[in-house]
Parts: C-alpha cells; structure tokens; sequence
C-alpha cells in the first residue's frame, strides 16, 4: 500500500470528521461529582463525561471497531490484527481524553457550540484533547477503508479524568492492562521527549474566631481548576463600623488607578455593595498551568489589595501577608523556597489555581511542575519551611513523576522522522513540557502532537479553537504514524 491510498480518504472523510468533532465538543464533558444513569448505571465522573464516552464508542463501532466500555472510568475502540494460530499480536495504543476543563466565561461563541468560524472551529476541548483523539480515529478509518491491515492491534484509548486526578485511567489498566507500545496526541509536535514531575498540594491555615469586632471575611475564592491560571476570584468583605465601605471604595479606586497593567496583562477590577457587604472582583487571564507566565493571576492581584485592609482576625492578615511576600506575582517559586532548573526541561513553575475560604480556614490549591532531574522532595523541602514560619500546613495530594527519553533514543528518532517527512519542517527537535499526559501512564509511550511548532497554545483558555486545516494535517500525520507503527517489521 502506497501512502497516497489512505492520504487521499483523509482527505475526502473531512466534512465527515469536522461533524464529528463538532458532535463531541457538545457534550460537556467537564467532570462532576458520581451520577446515575437512566438504567442505574454509574457514572462515576458524571454525565456529561458518559455521553461524550458512549458517543465515541457507538460511533467508532459504526467505523468497524471493537468498542469496550470500564464501567465509564474509561473504554477502547480495537482494530484487531489478524494473527497466526497460537500467536497474540501486539497492541499499540494511541492514549486520548474525552473530559475537558471548566469552560469559564467570556468565549466568542458558547463553548460547547462547535461553531466553525473563520477557518476555526471553536469550543472547549477542541484542542485539549477531543480534536486530537478525532484525528486519531479518523487517521484509523481512512487506513481501514484504504484496506489495510495492521499487524499490531491499534487501540484508541479513551480517558475520562485526565485533567483531574486520573483514577479512570487506573481503573482502566487494571482491567484491561497497558498497550505494549504508543503514542499520546495530547501534546505538541514534533515530539515530547520529556514531561516535567507534576505535584499538587494545598496550603492551609486554620481560623480560630477573631477577638475584636472589625473588618471580616463573609466569603474568598478564585479559580475554576488547579491546572489552570485563575481568571477570576473576589472576596465578600462585612463590618459594621459607619463608613467602613467608602474607605475600602476608595482604597480600590487608588488600587486600580495603580494597577491599570500588571505585567502586560490589563486585568478587571471592581467593587460593589452586595446587600451589608461589599464585594470585591478581579479579572485576571487564564493560562494553562503549566505555563502560568501566559496568564495573569486574579488570586494574586486580590491578595495585594486585601493586603492594604486590616482585618479583625489577625490570623486572616497573616495569611494575606503570607502570600504576598512568598508567593505575589511568582510563577517560578521564587520566594517560597522552590526555585529548581535543570538543562533538560528548564524551569520549576508555581501557580495557585484555586482559593477557597469557609470561616474555620483559607486554602490555596498550588500547582507545581518541577523539572525532569529532580523530585517533589526536593522543592517541598523550601516549601515547607517558609510555610512553617506563618504555621501553615501543607497538605499533598497526587503527584507524578517526571519522564523523559533521549533524544537520540530509537523511540524518538522514529517519531521525528513521520513528523519531519509529513511536514519538512527540519528545524524543530524533540521537547520538553510543564504538561502532563498519559504517556505517564504506560511505557514506551509518548505524547505526540497535536500543538504545532508556532501555533498559539489555547488549551485551558477562553476562545479555544482548532484550524481546520491543521486538523486535516494532524489527521494525516496520525494515519501515517499508525501505517508505520504496525508494520510486521516494526520495534519500538
């Protein structure tokens, strides 16, 4: 088989592919809490999470492939090898996600419309990572409908919490076991050759009620995700004191008079009586976590200005004061302590995606991704210890090792040479990321597309949207990755 066989059905399955991604990215697949099915079943991530899963899989049975539903914490379209009697076949896996970060506000189009617009189809998941798993399965119909047959199986792995806590995918190995061998499209091309160590965790500093009567928290929150830059956040402030609420106005114009840029970014600031309170908001500008220095952080602007208020409870000003000394405007952990580079994969990157606050503490959920030469230990020890100064505590939650393979490791170089001769792009190596995939997941795996070199990274923010023509071009790269991948002769 010629590659201009299966080339060409690429590109006439296209309106068909566009559709289906447009289908999908309807389904909002943001994760919720467990709900049941109509007949009972469970769905542990949620239901918008469900129906995205049972679309890809009622759909791509309808391709010709094998669907396999884990009890929703994950599945599998299988293109089945044919194999000699007594022989098992390998399984290359291509490792996607169906679930989606929150969608937050301020999109052109709603954000799970599909809308296809100016070359672009818009909405959440487009890129990250609903358009990518569609070039993938598409990539596996055109080479199908081409003839061909693989002589590995090709299993679509469909995850159902990758932006979360990835206890589908768990679930789903140790039901099913790891594919021997593959890729994720959940990342950047050429090739990610590295992944830098991912921690989560959560500072904390309890409450005791305050002593005095005076300026009081009613509310304090921020973000949507811990992975990603907080757009928004606000505190709810209260006292009784007669003329409290003009103070604070007045304190927040000569703030926002000041603060009409911060590092280049324009962010939103205003404030409002809210019945016997007065509220105070921030616009920030979301980014993905791993590259909070694209966003602008609407937790740290609100701590700054809390920071010119006195608050009744002592313990609530050192917190705030906590903050704005170690942590500000940070995105390296500078001044907490955890400051970490390394040649490979550059530098460690700190961001506060959430604030919560419910009147017994105050919680901000940090993000970290450190890099590929060192461990969580090692950046927690600096934590730690400035934490311990204010007596925080700090709370861990799942962490994942860094990866990373040699550039010049047959792996990577196989990769390289299908992006290199799909593209002639001759000038972009093998990198390394702050992102997370499921390359973690199993071994000699790594994530593979679908970001191209120059292309603005729009995953996680608002107006997320997929060129179609990059779309075809991903697809096309996908298929002649899986031709290659699943020749007889093919090792890894």
């Amino acid at each position: 088989m010629e590659k201009k066989d299966y080339i060409g059905i690429v590109e006439k399955n296209m309106q068909e592919e566009i559709e289906f991604l447009q289908k999908l990215i309807r389904f909002n697949s943001e994760e919720r809490p467990e709900e049941k099915g109509p007949n009972g079943e469970v769905y542990p991530f949620g239901k918008g999470v469900a129906e995205a899963l049972d679309f890809t899989l009622t759909e791509g049975e309808k391709m010709g492939f094998v669907p396999k539903n884990v009890d929703y914490y994950g599945g599998h379209l299988d293109w089945v090898a044919k194999a000699e009697e007594g022989e098992t076949p390998k399984t290359m896996g291509i490792l996607g996600h169906l679930d989606v970060v929150p969608a937050g506000g301020g999109w052109s189009f709603d954000a799970y419309s599909g809308e296809v617009s100016d070359g672009y189809i818009y909405g959440r998941g487009t890129t990250d990572d609903k358009g990518p798993v569609v070039a993938a399965l598409f990539a596996m119909k055109a080479l199908k409908e081409a003839g061909y047959e693989p002589a590995s199986t090709v299993r679509v792995i469909l995850g159902c919490d990758e932006e979360t806590n990835w206890i589908g995918m768990d679930k789903y190995l140790a039901a099913e076991g790891a594919p021997d061998y593959g890729f994720t499209p959940d990342g950047d091309f050429p090739v990610i050759n590295g992944e830098k160590g991912i921690a989560n965790f959560d500072i904390i500093r309890k409450l005791n009620p305050p002593a005095a009567k005076g300026l009081t928290l009613r509310a304090l929150e921020g973000g949507s995700a811990k992975n990603m830059v907080p757009e928004k956040a606000r505190a709810l402030l209260n006292s009784t004191e007669k003329g409290a609420y003009d103070k604070i106005k007045e304190k927040l114009d000569d703030f926002k008079a000041t603060h009409l840029v911060i590092n280049g970014i324009e962010p939103e600031i205003s404030g409002k009586l809210v019945g016997k309170s007065y509220e105070v908001s921030i616009v920030g500008k979301s980014a993905h976590g791993a590259h909070p220095e694209l966003g602008l952080n609407a937790i740290s602007i609100l701590m700054e200005f809390l920071g010119e208020l006195n608050f009744a409870n002592e313990e609530v000003n050192d917190t705030i004061d906590f903050y704005n000394k170690h942590i500000g405007y940070d995105v390296y952990g500078e001044r907490i302590g955890c400051e970490l580079s390394d040649e490979k994969s550059g530098k460690l990157t700190f961001n506060v995606g959430l604030l919560a606050f419910d009147k017994k503490s105050i919680t901000y959920t940090v993000n970290v991704r450190y890099p590929v030469t060192y461990t969580d230990d090692d950046f927690y020890k600096g934590v730690i210890e400035t934490a311990d100064k204010y007596d925080l505590g700090i709370v861990k939650s799942r962490s994942q090792e860094p990866i990373y393979f040699d550039p010049e490791s047959p792996m990577i170089k196989t990769f390289m040479d299908i992006y290199q001769e799909n593209t002639g792009d001759m000038e972009n190596g093998p990198i390394t990321i702050g992102g997370g995939t499921y390359a973690r997941s199993m071994k000699n795996c790594v994530a593979f597309g679908a970001l191209f070199p120059g292309d603005p990274d729009l995953m996680h923010q608002k107006d997320e949207r997929l060129a179609l023509d990059r779309l075809e071009t991903m697809t096309k790269i996908y298929a002649d990755a899986i031709f290659k991948l699943t020749q007889p002769d093919f090792s890894m």
